[in-house]
């Protein structure tokens, strides 16, 4: 068997870290038989690899090679390019023209980004996998083709085989055997090692002096994440080689191209479940939203009785007055506007005289809402009414319960039911 250093040497693979050993490992050896094989890896870690180390290591090493990134052919011209296609069969097709299957014929072909193939191309390539026929566009005639397939994707093809995007049968065919291809930021071992490749092959590239990396640099570029996974940290290697007059390299430096801190795009995996999926519906989410708003508004309430007593007796005007009313009196305004009332703890308070007086009918803060100052919409209304209906179905007409689960108080609720007309 091929030594595992000598294929590092050939393809210029940088690293020791026991899940990469492990992939060029399977990859070598599967390469002398001619199974499919899936690579599994985010973008940017250097799948590519793969493929090339089982076509170098096979017996169809002197046949063709060829890379098909099946992301970048447009829906309506993939067949065409895979299978080729007769003169005429669409617009445009001058001429007859081989597709890549009939051109690598008894070589290997590299399906990079399998899982965006459109499902039509996905059940002429399963026929491919399965007997080794196809047939060009435009054409009734049956071709038969001897290709290896090896083929690569970043998509959760389980979650794309959930979600109908990608056959169940075509990818167990092409998973024959599976190689996963580590991220960079569980390969931290192997990142200065990267770097001081990558900085040796741009200085020879752009004829600069070598970069090099202090202590603290190193420390830090292990600790970043790497989102971009080795493509990532190529680029910024050849971006630092141009730009910096200072072939030292420190933390500081560094920080200015990759900020631990900084802001970036959010990577969502496409398995992962949605933010806020607890909500089964836009109802929901907007009930949440209106009782979110609401506890908003009493935090603010609190806050702004805290303003009012710690200001005393000192002097409102009127339009403050008048605004302080507005937000704390359930009542029609008052009819004194030099008069100032507010509402804490189930008691009316009067900054003109600081007694204070008890009133049970405003024993709940939570009971003072906006609709009382604004009028609410008719559709607000009614999602409100169903809403409590659907409370006391549930509680079986226990209205304490229902209230609680509304989170609202048991007089604010008697006042919807009464309003409503929802009493038996």
């Amino acid at each position: 068997m091929t030594d595992l250093q000598s294929i590092k040497s050939r393809f210029g693979i940088i690293g020791n870290f026991p899940a990469l050993n492990r992939a060029l490992e399977k990859a070598v050896q599967v390469a002398p038989t001619d199974i499919s094989v899936l690579v599994i890896g985010e973008s940017g870690v250097g799948k590519e690899f793969i493929p090339k180390i089982i076509h170098s290591e096979s017996r169809r090493k002197h046949q063709p090679y060829i890379v098909v990134n099946c992301g970048a052919i447009p829906e309506g011209t993939i067949d065409s390019e895979l299978f080729g296609h007769e003169k005429g069969a669409f617009t445009g097709a001058t001429a007859t023209r081989k597709g890549y299957f009939e051109v690598a014929d008894g070589g290997t072909i590299f399906l990079d980004e399998v899982g965006e193939l459109p499902l039509q191309t996905q059940v002429r390539l399963l026929r491919v996998l399965e007997s080794g026929e196809f047939m060009k566009v435009g054409s009734s005639q049956i071709q038969k083709t001897n290709v290896r397939i090896v083929a690569a994707t970043n998509v959760n093809m389980l979650k794309a085989i959930n979600d109908g995007r990608f056959r169940e049968d075509l990818f167990y065919r092409l998973n024959t055997v599976q190689i996963d291809i580590p991220a960079l930021r569980e390969r931290r071992g192997d990142i200065h090692l990267l770097f001081r490749k990558f900085a040796i092959d741009f200085a020879e590239k752009y004829r600069m002096p070598e970069l090099k990396l202090s202590d603290d640099a190193v420390n830090y570029l292990e600790k970043y994440p790497f989102p971009g996974n080795v493509r990532q940290l190529r680029n910024l290697v050849e971006q630092m080689t141009v730009v910096e007059q200072n072939r030292e390299i420190n933390s500081v430096k560094l920080a200015e191209y990759i900020p631990l801190n900084a802001n970036l795009p959010a990577v969502i995996h496409k398995n992962a479940p949605a933010s806020g999926s607890e909500f089964n519906s836009e109802r929901e989410i907007m009930y949440k939203i209106l009782f979110d708003m609401r506890n908003d508004l009493n935090d603010l309430k609190s806050l702004t009785s805290e303003l009012i007593k710690n200001r005393g007796n000192s002097d409102f005007s009127i339009q403050e007055k008048s605004l302080i009313n507005r937000v704390f009196t359930p009542e029609p305004p008052v009819q004194n506007p030099n008069s100032l009332l507010y509402f804490e703890n189930g008691a009316q308070h009067n900054l003109n005289n600081p007694t204070v007086i008890s009133n049970e009918e405003y024993d709940d803060v939570e009971d003072i809402e906006i609709e009382e100052e604004k009028p609410e919409t008719l559709s607000l209304q009614n999602n409100e009414k169903e809403l409590i209906i659907k409370a006391l179905e549930k509680h079986k007409g226990r209205r304490n319960k229902a209230a609680d689960e509304l989170g609202i108080s048991q007089r604010t609720l008697y006042r919807k039911i009464k309003q409503y007309n929802l009493e038996e």
